[in-house]
């Protein structure tokens, strides 16, 4: 892909997507990577495999909001033009959703329906969060070692305030001392 490429059907491929895809973003775009795999990978052929981790992983350890794997997909199937509209995709709709709900909601927290609705969505975002990390990591699914690591890593989060760069640091580790 050139950067500059003139790909009008691929760009509203990807815009059609993400656009569809961006009310269903409970808990972030992140929770949204099993259905982009299918359709990118899987279905159109867009991306390859590489390109897909590689745009989670980028866009996970560079700073800024973690949203930006969405553009990097764009820019890998579409160049300038699928970064810039895969990103129009995916944010129009929720954040106008998130913001019309969060005044309404605003008003209304003493509402014992509104505090069971979000309550409900906690095990929601949890289980979508989860089905990512299994879809992301399928060679740790057969390994004892990588899925032990897992297992220890989101223990040591949830528990403790050990900071991030840390955890990742020693996985970059144990994987280039071929532990894992």
């Amino acid at each position: 892909m050139t950067p500059l490429m003139w790909a009008p059907d691929t760009w509203w491929s990807l815009f059609g997507h993400f656009l569809a895809l961006s009310l269903m973003s409970i808990g972030g775009a992140i929770t949204l990577v099993p259905d982009m795999h299918r359709r990118l990978v899987t279905d159109s052929g867009l991306l390859g495999d590489a390109d897909f981790t590689s745009s989670i992983a980028l866009a996970q350890a560079a700073p800024g909001p973690n949203v930006l794997f969405v553009a990097l997909m764009g820019w890998y199937a579409g160049g300038l033009g699928g970064a810039i509209v895969s990103m129009l995709g995916i944010m129009l709709p929720s954040t106008t959703l998130a913001l019309s709900v969060s005044r309404w909601v605003s008003t209304r927290r003493h509402w014992l329906s509104v505090q069971a609705f979000q309550a409900g969505m906690i095990p929601v975002t949890i289980g979508l969060l989860l089905a990512t990390g299994w879809h992301l990591a399928p060679s740790a699914q057969g390994q004892p070692s990588a899925l032990l690591l897992s297992i220890v890593i989101a223990l040591l989060v949830w528990r403790t305030k050990v900071s991030l760069i840390w955890l990742v640091a020693a996985g970059a580790i144990l994987g280039a001392l071929g532990l894992v």
